[in-house]
């Protein structure tokens, strides 16, 4: 059973890039049955999708990457190569040590932060509803949740963290000189801006104003910090009356326009705004961030706030990585006790790979020759004696390397592997039948 995991996240992908590849969680059972209804053979798959992240975990006989790659670029309405220029593909071990990382927060943009093991956890749950989870992704997801606990509780990654949320009331204490002096926006009833409200009502800033799409959830969290509550149509005419606004909601379409801005500017005769777009796609359109009187961040923005603290925590990323070292050897011991052949196939893959790269590497040199005029039987003895050289260089390197004991085991098996044809046949001459195989 081959393990991977195909995607992108804050390292590799722009904010803009990361937008086109979004996943509400609602979209996820869709999503994971049509992706596994596009392959011949229907993979495990589990799909994680978070504003720094969307990643597509899959189990299956064999690697699937090039059916997945086009499955999600289609699905983002762009073509596979430019998904590819961003993507990273990740199989067997170093699958599972990302999905680790992951869960125990080492991959996040805030280093050691918590919320993502939450949204791995409900991306697996979806999973599993969904049907798409089978016995080798449940053990990887399960054990990349002991380890995320073990990583917690035994070092001190988490110690210094400061989330989005944080560095967003950080930045508007440096704009505004007493947030208990605003007004203060919250466009969405999520987990993120739930988060912020919690932030940002520590200071007792003047008043709070939630505006939710459905208006009962939106009331649900106003009660716990005493907020108002409003609809999403009011913001073209109330978004003047707030000097801050943060917005996380899963809408495909910005909410905020340039226009829309740009009017509250004038009714606000200029006064700064600080806006914060939590959400992946954007919630607030880019434009904005060009006005004089706008001081517009986005999750990307937010980078250099929250690594404050990372020094300190480095000696705590060396015990974490330890931990899941540990996790991810028993995990791949897991795996191939499941299958006895397991090593051995995954061997045989690896030098049909190898042997591949050799062969195109000395092709594409012998194309070149042959561009350049050279003679034809010429370059056929340059690629012959390249692909030679290539595929024995290894085997003359260890009968020159090592203890006398070790050379002497060496070229018995170099004879076995290169010398067979003759064995066999001395065998047969001197009348003790054919040489044993291997």
């Amino acid at each position: 059973m081959a393990v991977w995991a195909l995607g992108i996240n804050h390292q590799t992908a722009p904010l803009d890039v990361r937008g086109r590849f979004a996943f509400a969680l609602d979209q996820v059972p869709e999503a994971l049955r049509r992706f596994r209804a596009s392959v011949a053979r229907q993979p495990e798959a589990a799909l994680l999708s978070t504003c720094n992240r969307t990643e597509l975990y899959c189990a299956a006989d064999e690697p699937l990457i090039e059916p997945a790659a086009h499955w999600l670029a289609e699905t983002a309405g762009v073509p596979p190569e430019t998904l590819m220029r961003h993507a990273y593909v990740l199989r067997e071990d170093a699958a599972a040590r990302h999905a680790f990382r992951v869960a125990s927060g080492l991959d996040s943009m805030v280093l050691g932060e918590a919320q993502i093991l939450g949204q791995l956890k409900d991306a697996v749950r979806v999973a599993d509803e969904a049907g798409a989870l089978g016995t080798t992704l449940h053990q990887l997801f399960q054990r990349s949740f002991a380890v995320a606990k073990q990583v917690r509780s035994s070092t001190e990654i988490g110690a210094h963290s400061i989330s989005m949320a944080a560095a967003a009331v950080r930045l508007a204490g440096q704009l505004f000189e007493d947030l208990r002096d605003i007004r203060i926006l919250f466009v969405g009833a999520g987990e993120m801006i739930e988060l912020a409200a919690t932030h940002f009502a520590a200071r007792q800033p003047r008043a709070m104003v939630i505006a939710n799409r459905t208006l009962e959830r939106g009331e649900k969290l106003a009660a716990r910090f005493g907020a108002e509550v409003m609809r999403l149509s009011d913001l073209p005419t109330r978004l003047h009356e707030f000097d801050a606004v943060v917005s996380c909601t899963a809408s495909t379409l910005p909410l905020i326009g340039l226009g829309m801005v740009e009017s509250a500017l004038k009714r606000r005769r200029h006064r700064p705004m600080f806006m914060v777009d939590l959400a992946v796609p954007r919630d607030i359109e880019a434009e904005v961030k060009a006005l004089d009187d706008v001081y517009l961040y986005t999750v990307d923005d937010l980078a250099a706030v929250v690594q404050t603290g990372k020094d300190q925590r480095q000696a705590a990323v060396a015990q974490a990585e330890a931990i899941i070292d540990a996790g991810v050897q028993s995990f791949m011991h897991w795996l191939r006790q499941r299958d006895p052949h397991a090593g051995v196939v995954a061997l045989i893959r690896d030098l049909q790979a190898q042997t591949d790269a050799w062969r195109a590497a000395e092709i594409a040199r012998a194309r070149r020759l042959l561009a350049r005029g050279e003679d034809v039987d010429t370059v056929l003895e340059a690629l012959s004696r390249g692909l030679t050289q290539k595929m024995l260089h290894g085997a003359l390197a260890e009968l020159h390397s090592g203890d006398e004991a070790s050379r002497r085991h060496t070229a018995e098996v170099v004879s076995r592997l290169f010398l067979r044809g003759r064995l066999d046949a001395s065998a047969e001459r001197s009348g003790t039948g054919p040489a044993p195989r291997p």
